[in-house]
């Protein structure tokens, strides 16, 4: 979905996933989807995005099953956009962003939007290891390859397109 960049021969997780959320106004929607925002409306409204550059980021995150469309009135036909299991899984992404533009755009305790946890603490995303619990560092990290599909390939085996 990035404005030019083709990531169809890459075999890479990260450039599969930004061949779905990876355009600037993507996130933005998926933002305010988290926020509460269904409508399109609304989003045109809150991001002053072009209303053709708005329908085609919904259509294809609707296309990847990123979001759901269900509808709320008839006459004239209106659709509310809805989060999917799989778009949920994008919470921990926007909110590391978040906290990232919190402290090297704003500086610490000065970001426009505060998340509290039901505890009552302004939230703070850490990044932990499901398996023991111990906060991931990167010295404590490894990789190694294995097989993959190319970006295209895995998209296509999914029924799903790139832009």
């Amino acid at each position: 979905m990035g404005r030019t960049a083709n990531y169809s021969n890459e075999s890479c997780s990260v450039a599969a996933a930004l061949s779905v959320v990876g355009d600037p106004w993507t996130l933005l929607i998926l933002r305010d989807a988290f926020l509460g925002v269904r409508r399109f409306d609304d989003w045109q409204a809150r991001l002053g995005v072009a209303r053709n550059v708005l329908a085609a980021r919904l259509k294809t995150l609707v296309e990847q099953g990123v979001l759901e469309t269900r509808p709320y009135s008839q006459h004239p036909p209106r659709k509310d956009y809805l989060l999917t299991a799989k778009g949920r899984d994008l919470r921990p992404v926007i909110l590391a962003l978040k906290a990232w533009g919190d402290r090297h755009v704003y500086g610490e305790g000065a970001g426009p939007l505060q998340i509290l946890h039901s505890c009552g603490a302004e939230l703070t995303p850490k990044m932990v290891c499901a398996d023991c619990g111990e906060p991931i560092r990167g010295r404590d990290l490894t990789s190694r390859r294995r097989p993959a599909l190319t970006v295209g390939e895995a998209l296509a085996s999914l029924g799903r397109r790139q832009d």
